[in-house]
Protein backbone atom coordinates (compact mmCIF):
# COMPACT_ATOMS: atom_id res chain seq x y z
CA UNK A 1 0.00 0.00 0.00
CA UNK A 2 1.55 3.57 -1.19
CA UNK A 3 1.90 6.09 1.83
CA UNK A 4 1.00 9.40 0.99
CA UNK A 5 1.76 12.93 3.08
CA UNK A 6 -0.19 15.70 3.25
CA UNK A 7 -0.36 19.18 4.94
CA UNK A 8 -2.25 18.08 8.04
CA UNK A 9 -3.68 17.18 10.55
CA UNK A 10 -7.00 15.83 9.05
CA UNK A 11 -9.67 17.99 7.50
CA UNK A 12 -7.21 20.40 5.48
CA UNK A 13 -8.10 21.85 2.18
CA UNK A 14 -4.94 19.86 1.05
CA UNK A 15 -6.45 15.99 2.21
CA UNK A 16 -9.40 17.75 0.03
CA UNK A 17 -6.77 17.98 -2.62
CA UNK A 18 -5.44 14.47 -2.41
CA UNK A 19 -7.90 12.68 -2.24
CA UNK A 20 -9.06 13.87 -5.57
CA UNK A 21 -6.31 12.02 -7.32
CA UNK A 22 -6.02 8.79 -8.26
CA UNK A 23 -3.01 7.87 -6.36
CA UNK A 24 -5.02 8.07 -3.02
CA UNK A 25 -7.11 5.19 -4.04
CA UNK A 26 -6.05 2.26 -1.66
CA UNK A 27 -3.34 4.74 -0.33
CA UNK A 28 -2.85 5.00 3.34
CA UNK A 29 -3.01 8.84 3.87
CA UNK A 30 -0.38 10.32 6.28
CA UNK A 31 -0.67 13.77 7.85
CA UNK A 32 2.32 15.86 8.46
CA UNK A 33 2.54 18.97 10.57
CA UNK A 34 3.56 21.52 7.60
CA UNK A 35 4.23 21.57 3.88
CA UNK A 36 8.18 21.67 4.84
CA UNK A 37 7.71 17.88 7.00
CA UNK A 38 5.43 16.66 3.86
CA UNK A 39 8.85 17.09 1.85
CA UNK A 40 11.05 16.15 4.62
CA UNK A 41 9.04 12.52 4.32
CA UNK A 42 9.22 12.05 0.82
CA UNK A 43 12.73 13.17 0.58
CA UNK A 44 13.71 10.05 3.67
CA UNK A 45 11.65 7.91 2.10
CA UNK A 46 9.00 7.10 5.21
CA UNK A 47 6.82 8.15 2.68
CA UNK A 48 6.11 7.62 -1.64
CA UNK A 49 4.81 11.23 -1.96
CA UNK A 50 3.91 14.20 -0.55
CA UNK A 51 0.83 16.51 -1.36
CA UNK A 52 1.30 20.29 -0.89
CA UNK A 53 -0.37 23.81 -1.56
CA UNK A 54 1.70 25.60 -4.11
CA UNK A 55 -0.43 28.46 -5.40
CA UNK A 56 -3.51 30.14 -4.62
CA UNK A 57 -4.98 32.88 -6.91
CA UNK A 58 -5.23 35.35 -3.95
CA UNK A 59 -2.15 34.86 -2.44
CA UNK A 60 0.28 34.23 -4.82
CA UNK A 61 2.91 31.12 -4.37
CA UNK A 62 3.83 29.62 -1.02
CA UNK A 63 6.89 30.35 -0.63
CA UNK A 64 8.08 27.29 1.98
CA UNK A 65 6.96 25.29 -0.93
CA UNK A 66 8.71 27.07 -3.99
CA UNK A 67 11.67 27.16 -1.82
CA UNK A 68 11.48 23.69 -0.55
CA UNK A 69 11.02 22.79 -4.28
CA UNK A 70 14.90 23.26 -5.16
CA UNK A 71 16.40 21.74 -2.08
CA UNK A 72 18.52 18.46 -2.00
CA UNK A 73 17.63 15.43 -2.53
CA UNK A 74 15.73 16.42 -5.72
CA UNK A 75 11.90 16.28 -5.94
CA UNK A 76 9.67 16.30 -8.85
CA UNK A 77 5.85 17.38 -9.40
CA UNK A 78 3.83 13.99 -10.80
CA UNK A 79 0.50 15.50 -10.94
CA UNK A 80 -1.30 18.72 -9.69
CA UNK A 81 -5.40 19.29 -8.20
CA UNK A 82 -7.17 22.78 -8.14
CA UNK A 83 -9.59 23.09 -5.32
CA UNK A 84 -12.44 25.65 -4.83
CA UNK A 85 -11.69 26.74 -1.09
CA UNK A 86 -15.02 27.53 1.25
CA UNK A 87 -14.21 29.09 4.66
CA UNK A 88 -16.25 29.17 7.83
CA UNK A 89 -15.61 30.57 11.11
CA UNK A 90 -16.01 27.92 13.41
CA UNK A 91 -16.34 28.58 17.12
CA UNK A 92 -16.98 25.91 20.73
CA UNK A 93 -20.28 25.64 21.25
CA UNK A 94 -21.67 28.06 23.08
CA UNK A 95 -19.23 30.80 22.00
CA UNK A 96 -20.73 34.78 21.48
CA UNK A 97 -19.45 37.36 18.86
CA UNK A 98 -18.62 39.20 22.18
CA UNK A 99 -16.69 36.42 23.29
CA UNK A 100 -14.23 36.17 20.04
CA UNK A 101 -10.83 37.54 20.83
CA UNK A 102 -8.62 35.47 18.69
CA UNK A 103 -8.94 33.91 15.27
CA UNK A 104 -6.62 31.97 14.19
CA UNK A 105 -5.86 30.53 10.83
CA UNK A 106 -3.37 29.76 7.91
CA UNK A 107 -1.64 32.43 6.21
CA UNK A 108 -2.96 31.77 2.60
CA UNK A 109 -6.88 31.14 4.59
CA UNK A 110 -6.44 34.48 6.34
CA UNK A 111 -5.29 36.23 3.75
CA UNK A 112 -8.52 35.35 1.82
CA UNK A 113 -10.91 36.26 4.18
CA UNK A 114 -9.38 39.44 5.80
CA UNK A 115 -11.77 41.85 4.83
CA UNK A 116 -14.82 39.84 6.65
CA UNK A 117 -12.73 39.51 9.80
CA UNK A 118 -11.92 42.91 9.70
CA UNK A 119 -15.82 44.20 9.23
CA UNK A 120 -17.52 42.01 11.40
CA UNK A 121 -14.33 40.64 14.23
CA UNK A 122 -12.96 44.12 14.47
CA UNK A 123 -11.79 43.48 17.89
CA UNK A 124 -10.19 40.20 17.76
CA UNK A 125 -6.51 39.79 17.26
CA UNK A 126 -5.80 37.66 13.61
CA UNK A 127 -2.79 34.96 14.82
CA UNK A 128 -1.24 32.32 12.55
CA UNK A 129 -1.67 28.35 12.25
CA UNK A 130 0.33 25.97 10.38
CA UNK A 131 -2.70 24.90 8.58
CA UNK A 132 -6.26 25.61 8.56
CA UNK A 133 -7.52 22.57 10.13
CA UNK A 134 -4.82 22.76 12.82
CA UNK A 135 -6.28 25.72 13.75
CA UNK A 136 -9.88 24.46 14.18
CA UNK A 137 -7.56 21.52 16.70
CA UNK A 138 -6.64 24.47 18.23
CA UNK A 139 -9.52 26.30 19.09
CA UNK A 140 -11.22 22.83 20.67
CA UNK A 141 -8.39 23.01 22.64
CA UNK A 142 -9.11 26.72 24.16
CA UNK A 143 -6.07 27.73 22.67
CA UNK A 144 -7.80 30.57 20.01
CA UNK A 145 -11.39 31.56 20.25
CA UNK A 146 -12.33 31.05 16.08
CA UNK A 147 -10.61 29.52 13.65
CA UNK A 148 -10.93 29.82 9.68
CA UNK A 149 -10.87 26.40 8.19
CA UNK A 150 -13.08 24.26 5.94
CA UNK A 151 -16.44 23.53 7.14
CA UNK A 152 -15.56 19.63 7.57
CA UNK A 153 -13.02 20.32 10.05
CA UNK A 154 -16.25 21.74 12.41
CA UNK A 155 -17.37 17.90 12.38
CA UNK A 156 -14.57 17.36 13.37
CA UNK A 157 -13.19 18.85 15.81
CA UNK A 158 -16.89 19.14 17.33
CA UNK A 159 -16.97 22.76 16.94
CA UNK A 160 -20.41 25.23 15.87
CA UNK A 161 -19.64 27.21 12.69
CA UNK A 162 -20.52 30.50 13.83
CA UNK A 163 -20.45 32.16 9.69
CA UNK A 164 -20.09 30.23 6.41
CA UNK A 165 -18.64 31.14 2.78
CA UNK A 166 -16.95 34.51 4.37
CA UNK A 167 -14.11 34.51 1.69
CA UNK A 168 -13.42 37.82 -0.10
CA UNK A 169 -13.06 36.17 -3.08
CA UNK A 170 -15.75 34.08 -3.84
CA UNK A 171 -14.00 32.29 -6.84
CA UNK A 172 -10.97 32.33 -5.30
CA UNK A 173 -9.18 28.49 -5.93
CA UNK A 174 -5.87 27.25 -4.44
CA UNK A 175 -3.82 24.85 -6.53
CA UNK A 176 -2.08 21.58 -4.83
CA UNK A 177 0.89 19.41 -6.24
CA UNK A 178 1.94 15.94 -5.95
CA UNK A 179 5.47 15.72 -5.44
CA UNK A 180 7.59 12.47 -5.34
CA UNK A 181 11.12 11.39 -5.54
CA UNK A 182 12.84 11.67 -9.55
CA UNK A 183 11.14 9.28 -11.74
CA UNK A 184 9.94 8.60 -15.50
CA UNK A 185 7.39 11.25 -15.59
CA UNK A 186 3.37 10.79 -16.86
CA UNK A 187 3.50 10.28 -20.40
CA UNK A 188 2.38 13.53 -22.32
CA UNK A 189 -1.70 14.15 -22.63
CA UNK A 190 -1.78 17.20 -24.93
CA UNK A 191 -2.64 19.02 -21.62
CA UNK A 192 0.71 19.02 -19.31
CA UNK A 193 2.51 21.67 -17.66
CA UNK A 194 6.22 21.66 -16.97
CA UNK A 195 7.44 23.21 -13.62
CA UNK A 196 11.34 24.01 -13.69
CA UNK A 197 13.35 26.83 -11.35
CA UNK A 198 16.69 28.49 -12.98
CA UNK A 199 19.28 30.91 -11.72
CA UNK A 200 21.12 33.15 -14.17
CA UNK A 201 24.14 35.49 -14.06
CA UNK A 202 23.37 38.93 -12.49
CA UNK A 203 23.99 40.98 -15.64
CA UNK A 204 21.54 42.74 -17.86
CA UNK A 205 19.54 40.79 -20.42
CA UNK A 206 20.02 37.60 -18.74
CA UNK A 207 16.47 36.94 -17.54
CA UNK A 208 15.48 38.23 -20.82
CA UNK A 209 17.57 35.23 -22.74
CA UNK A 210 16.14 33.18 -20.27
CA UNK A 211 12.47 33.68 -21.35
CA UNK A 212 13.91 34.22 -25.08
CA UNK A 213 14.86 30.33 -25.22
CA UNK A 214 10.86 30.02 -24.54
CA UNK A 215 9.14 32.20 -26.48
CA UNK A 216 11.10 31.53 -29.56
CA UNK A 217 9.75 27.72 -29.29
CA UNK A 218 6.11 28.68 -28.89
CA UNK A 219 6.27 27.83 -25.52
CA UNK A 220 3.28 29.20 -23.38
CA UNK A 221 4.96 30.90 -19.94
CA UNK A 222 1.83 30.55 -17.37
CA UNK A 223 3.44 31.40 -14.20
CA UNK A 224 6.95 33.23 -13.33
CA UNK A 225 8.05 34.15 -9.50
CA UNK A 226 11.08 34.98 -7.98
CA UNK A 227 12.95 33.26 -4.84
CA UNK A 228 15.91 34.26 -2.96
CA UNK A 229 19.10 32.13 -2.97
CA UNK A 230 19.30 32.24 0.61
CA UNK A 231 22.82 32.02 0.78
CA UNK A 232 23.60 34.38 -1.85
CA UNK A 233 22.97 37.78 -1.43
CA UNK A 234 20.94 39.61 -4.69
CA UNK A 235 20.68 36.15 -6.46
CA UNK A 236 17.60 34.42 -7.20
CA UNK A 237 15.86 31.28 -8.18
CA UNK A 238 13.02 32.03 -11.17
CA UNK A 239 10.76 29.59 -10.87
CA UNK A 240 8.98 28.85 -14.16
CA UNK A 241 5.31 27.27 -15.35
CA UNK A 242 5.01 26.26 -18.46
CA UNK A 243 2.77 24.80 -21.26
CA UNK A 244 3.86 21.59 -22.43
CA UNK A 245 5.45 18.67 -21.49
CA UNK A 246 9.54 17.34 -21.47
CA UNK A 247 8.91 14.58 -23.77
CA UNK A 248 7.95 16.98 -26.60
CA UNK A 249 10.60 18.07 -29.09
CA UNK A 250 10.00 21.92 -28.03
CA UNK A 251 9.96 21.61 -24.36
CA UNK A 252 12.90 19.48 -25.13
CA UNK A 253 15.07 21.92 -26.75
CA UNK A 254 14.24 25.00 -24.50
CA UNK A 255 15.21 22.95 -21.50
CA UNK A 256 18.44 21.94 -23.21
CA UNK A 257 19.00 25.32 -23.97
CA UNK A 258 18.16 26.70 -20.80
CA UNK A 259 21.08 23.86 -19.00
CA UNK A 260 23.68 25.42 -21.87
CA UNK A 261 22.33 29.42 -20.76
CA UNK A 262 21.91 29.14 -16.79
CA UNK A 263 24.02 28.68 -13.81
CA UNK A 264 21.34 26.16 -12.88
CA UNK A 265 18.55 24.34 -14.32
CA UNK A 266 15.95 22.23 -11.90
CA UNK A 267 13.11 20.23 -13.70
CA UNK A 268 10.55 20.26 -11.42
CA UNK A 269 8.43 17.67 -13.27
CA UNK A 270 5.67 17.37 -16.76
CA UNK A 271 2.64 16.32 -15.34
CA UNK A 272 -1.08 16.52 -16.66
CA UNK A 273 -2.86 19.77 -15.97
CA UNK A 274 -5.39 19.72 -13.48
CA UNK A 275 -9.16 20.70 -15.34
CA UNK A 276 -10.60 19.61 -19.11
CA UNK A 277 -8.88 22.45 -21.63
CA UNK A 278 -8.61 21.81 -24.94
CA UNK A 279 -5.65 19.54 -25.40
CA UNK A 280 -2.92 20.50 -27.68
CA UNK A 281 -1.10 18.43 -30.42
CA UNK A 282 1.46 16.44 -28.80
CA UNK A 283 5.11 18.54 -29.62
CA UNK A 284 3.91 21.87 -30.54
CA UNK A 285 6.06 24.90 -30.65
CA UNK A 286 7.51 26.39 -33.81
CA UNK A 287 10.90 25.16 -34.59
CA UNK A 288 13.80 26.35 -32.67
CA UNK A 289 16.17 29.97 -33.14
CA UNK A 290 19.77 29.69 -32.65
CA UNK A 291 20.19 32.29 -29.79
CA UNK A 292 23.78 32.62 -28.55
CA UNK A 293 27.12 30.37 -28.83
CA UNK A 294 27.92 27.43 -27.03
CA UNK A 295 30.73 24.82 -27.55
CA UNK A 296 30.45 21.54 -28.69
CA UNK A 297 30.55 20.03 -24.88
CA UNK A 298 28.26 22.50 -23.84
CA UNK A 299 26.09 21.24 -26.22
CA UNK A 300 26.76 17.17 -25.08
CA UNK A 301 26.28 18.13 -21.55
CA UNK A 302 22.84 19.65 -22.14
CA UNK A 303 21.62 16.63 -24.01
CA UNK A 304 23.08 14.23 -21.63
CA UNK A 305 21.28 16.10 -18.89
CA UNK A 306 18.15 16.28 -21.01
CA UNK A 307 18.15 12.40 -21.91
CA UNK A 308 18.38 11.99 -17.82
CA UNK A 309 15.06 13.99 -17.14
CA UNK A 310 13.26 11.80 -19.84
CA UNK A 311 14.24 8.58 -18.11
CA UNK A 312 13.91 9.73 -14.88
CA UNK A 313 17.18 9.67 -13.58
CA UNK A 314 18.29 13.65 -12.99
CA UNK A 315 16.21 16.17 -12.12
Amino acid sequence: MPRLAFLGPRATFTEQALRTLPESADAELVPCAGSPAVLAAVRDGSVDAGCVPIENTVEGAVPAVLDGLVADPPLVIIREAVVNVSFAVMVRPGTRAADIRTVASHTHAIAQTRGWIAANLPDADVLLSTSTAEAAAQVARGEFDAAVAAPLAAQQHGLEVFADDIADNPGAVTRFALVAPPGPPPAPTGHDRTTLAATTENRPGALLGLLTELAVRGIDLTRIESRPIKDRHAEYWFHLDCSGHVAEPAMGEALAALHRRCDQVRFLGSYPRAGNGAPRPVGHGTPAVPIGSADVVDYAAAEEWLAGLRAGKLA
